[in-house]
Formats: structure tokens, sequence, C-alpha cells
């Protein structure tokens, strides 16, 4: 494949310093967007408390300082590994342990600030180039052009930037999947080459590398059954010893897994309450809006929605360069090669985007649930642009240059403008919390009063690493009466109270709210004294 070399010269030039301009962005402002109603739950589990405890203690009706907090977001002496490895699997089963336990013990050396606890997913977002480089390359064979140009494209992706500076583990899963796919293609190679001293060694070592993958992300069995497809296509419905040593692989993998899998099984109740958010119904044309706007953040993202003609126009290009890749790669390379790349596209999708069709939910509307195929779709686009910058008539390779050139210039201007922000799309429920907190800190002695409905409870965290120390909390679990406090304070919040709660301080303080914020997911209101 001598057309994916990567020319002309100056071209690698400019390829060079996007991955170095690429890396740094990782690392600017980890700790200027807000820290989000989920990232205070990563802090959570790895201080070893559960949400159960945190409501005994917090949420009983007192006025508490919000740094009264902290302890729940940070390492302690009461608690230690094993308890936020229980937290996990009696509160959040759907997470498995392998982040968190990184997590706590990066903590534990570098410190629980913000940066610092951000700086891991930025760390481990640098395992996506020699991941991603060794993957094209066993698929291309080649040491340049393609795995170079799908290396630029991973580390200039808006969207798997925006998971570089989250701590949270999707950055984790992508680098796993990456990994994972990399051990199984190396071990079919050889293993049908015959040229592997210790073939079992190879296998072992992808079983572990998939094991480690359901550990990061229970999704992560949609790409096993990627896998399983590809292996089963690609050996003609045969069953040969590669067959054998595969399945046999994937045995043990699962073995390895299953500790969590049965935890999961027998906690399958409250992995169904942790999850119900994604069945709630979503019309059809804000799903396909939904989607357009994932395959566009995968190249340029400036943190909008499908709002204008300029905003649509955008979107339909990426669709086209898209779908017109899948196509390219599918006529111009083997099967083992443009199989590999559908499955991982299609096979994780399919199982979300389908029961969304059928039964109606917003399961395929969660960005990263969807990191497999994002990953698949940029090694396609790889393909093509490196492809086309080095075919045909000379016009038609500089048109292609300065396509690939602007593809490659919008990831990382999507990326320095995300670097720079307060708040992005991916920090969902808590996209607002800047403003709100600008809000309440105004006041001179402000409380905020919230109950632990819904996502009340992770953005009171949240909302706690934005007030300043003035700020005080009256916190009550649902349900629960609130008391009334002295006259200390100048204004009163409510964060996002349900019609009844509002009514109740209404009447508990013989006084009207007014709503000062609203958004999509929550609304704050301001307690109104009457004369």
């Amino acid at each position: 494949m001598k057309h994916l070399r990567i020319a002309p010269s100056w071209l690698r030039y400019f390829i060079v310093v996007v991955l170095v301009l690429g890396m740094c962005f990782r690392f600017i402002n980890l700790d200027s967007k807000v820290f989000w109603h989920d990232e205070t739950f990563t802090m959570l589990r790895v201080s070893g408390y559960t949400t159960t405890e945190v409501k005994q203690q917090v949420f009983n009706g007192r006025v508490i300082g919000n740094k009264s907090l902290a302890k729940f977001q940070s390492i302690n002496d009461n608690k230690n590994l094993s308890n936020t490895i229980n937290s996990l699997a009696l509160e959040d089963p759907q997470y498995p342990p392998l982040y968190y336990i990184l997590a706590r013990a990066w903590v534990t050396i570098f410190g629980d600030s913000v940066t610092a606890i951000r700086c891991l997913s930025a760390v481990i977002s640098l395992l996506l180039i020699p991941c991603m480089y060794w993957l094209c390359y066993l698929l291309f064979k080649v040491p340049l052009g393609a795995p170079v140009m799908a290396v630029v494209l991973t580390i200039t992706s808006p969207l798997l930037f925006v998971y570089s500076q989250e701590a949270r583990e999707y950055i984790l899963w992508a680098v796993m999947i990456l990994l994972s796919s990399s051990c199984l293609l190396r071990a079919l190679q050889l293993q049908i080459s015959q040229s592997a001293k210790y073939p079992v060694f190879n296998w072992g070592i992808y079983a572990l590398s998939l094991a480690l993958s359901m550990y990061t992300f229970l999704l992560s069995g949609f790409v096993a059954i990627a896998h399983i497809i590809y292996v089963i296509v690609i050996s003609k419905f045969r069953w040969t010893k590669t067959v054998e040593a595969f399945c046999t692989a994937i045995v043990v993998s699962f073995l390895f897994a299953s500790p969590w899998l049965i935890i999961v099984l027998t906690n399958f109740s409250r992995f169904n309450i942790t999850t119900e958010w994604t069945m709630a119904p979503l019309p059809l044309g804000n799903l396909i809006q939904s989607w357009l706007l994932q395959l566009t953040r995968i190249f340029f993202d400036l943190d909008w929605n499908l709002d204008n003609i300029f905003q649509y126009i955008t979107a339909l290009f990426f669709l086209s360069l898209v779908s017109y890749a899948i196509y390219f790669l599918c006529i111009t390379t083997n099967i083992k090669v443009w199989l590999f790349i559908i499955t991982l596209i299609f096979v994780p999708a399919l199982p979300l985007v389908l029961p969304d069709l059928i039964f109606g939910g917003m399961r395929s509307v969660s960005e990263r649930y969807l990191i497999p195929s994002y990953l698949g779709i940029i090694i396609a686009v790889a393909y093509l642009l490196c492809y086309q910058v080095n075919n045909g008539i000379l016009s038609r390779r500089q048109n292609c240059q300065i396509i690939t050139v602007t593809v490659i210039t919008l990831g990382l201007i999507s990326i320095a403008v995300s670097s720079q922000s307060e708040t992005w799309w991916n920090k969902v429920v808590s996209y607002g919390n800047p403003e709100v907190a600008r809000i309440i800190n105004q006041e001179s002695r402000p409380l905020l009063i919230s109950d632990d409905a819904g996502i009340n409870y992770g953005n009171v965290f949240s909302l706690t690493y934005l007030f300043e120390p003035k700020v005080r909390l009256l916190l009550v679990q649902e349900n629960r009466t609130v008391p009334r406090v002295s006259n200390q304070t100048t204004s009163i919040f409510i964060l996002n109270p349900s019609n009844r709660f509002r009514r109740d301080i209404e009447r508990v303080y013989k006084s009207r709210t007014n709503r000062i914020y609203s958004d999509r997911y929550y609304s704050v209101y301001k307690l109104q004294k009457t004369v």
C-alpha cells in the first residue's frame, strides 16, 4: 500500500505540529471547566463513601458550610480501596472498578484537586497515540501514512478531547478498545502465518486486554461480539485452530471478568434503576439530530446544536465524508481490513440504536456509549484522506490535501476553544452550574436549599466546587420537611425543587419563589420575602 504514505513533505511537518499541539492542549486549563455531576460521583467512589452515608451525614436538614462536603470528595483515613470497590458494587454496578482503582492510586500520589484527578485522564489519553498507531499498522501494513493520519485525527478529535479532560473512565475505555483490538489482530496474524513461537501467550494477552476492557466499561461486551463476528467471517464459518484458539481466549477473558459480571447480575435491580434514564422517550427527529451532531463532533465541535443552516451544512458535510470513507474502504481493501473496521463501527452501535428506534429511548444519544464506533469512523476517514492525498491527478491530490488540512485544522480549533471554556456539552445536567454559582456568589450571605432528588444530589456537590466559602447549604432528603432557619441570610435560593417541595418552602417561610435561572435540565428559584 505505497499510496498510504504521507506526501507532500509540508503536510508531514504540519501533522507533527498538530500532534504536539493536540497533546499540549490536553493539559491546559484542566480546572477551568465545571466539575460536573458525574465527576463528583467519581470522587465519591474514590473516597470510599456511599450516597447513603452522605445522605445520612449532610442531607439532614442542618445548615452547613459548602466545604462540609469536601471529605466525600477526597481520600480519607476512614475508607480504603475495598470501600471504593464496595460502593461501586452496591450503588453503581454498571461501572466496573478498574478506572476507580487507578484514580484512587493517582489521587493518593498527586492529590485530589480538580487538576490532579483530570490529569489522570489527560495522561491516559496519550496512550491513544501508540494504540491507534499499532492497530492501523496491523490493518494496513504500512509504518507511516494511514496509521499516522489516524493518530492525528484521534488527537484532534473534539469528542475524544472532552473525555481526555474529564474525571471519568471513558478515555481509558477508548484506549482499551484499541489495545484489545490490536492484540486480536496480532494474535490472528501470527496464528495464521504460524510464525509465533508461543501462540498461547499471544492469545493470553488478547484475553487479558479484553477482560481489562470489560473491567473498564461493560459495553466492551459489544466490542467482543464485533470481534467474534469478524473472526467467524474471515474463517469462512469453519472450525479451525485459529477459531478454537480465539474462542478459548474469549472464554478466558469472560472468566476473568466474571466476578464483576456476577455482581451486576446479583444487583440487577440497582443496575436497572441507575440506567433507567436511557429509556426516556425521545422523538425520532431529535434522535436523528443527535446522531448528526455526534458524527460532526468527531471532527468539529464548537459546543453548538443544529440550530441554523450553516450548522446543518457542516453536519451534512461530515456525514458525506464519513459515508464515502466507509464505502471507499470497502471497495479498495480486502475483507480482512474493511470487515474489522465495519464491525467496530456498527456492531457496538446497533444494540443502542435499534432499541431506540423500535421501543423508544435515548440509549444512543449518549456520546460516550458509542466510542467504539467513533474510533472505527476515524480509521475509515484516515484511510480515505491518506489514500486520496497520494492518488490520482495533481488537481485531485491538491483538493484532497486542502480537505485533509481543513478537517485537521477544524479539529485543532475545536479543542483549542474547548480547552478555554468553563462549560461544554458533555457537562450535560451541570452545564449551567457556573452561571448559577455566579448568581449565588453575588449575595453577601446566601443560603442554598436542596433535596437529594434526581440530579440535585450530584449538582449540589458540583456547585460546591464553584461556591465561595460564604455560601451555606440546607440539605434535606426527598419528601422531608424543610426546617426554617434564622434571619442570618440575605438571600435564600432553592435548587431545582419539585412543585410540592417549592410550595412547602413557601409555606414554611411564608414567602413566594421567583425563578431566576432555568435550562433544559433544571431551575433555580429565589425566595422573595413578603412584606
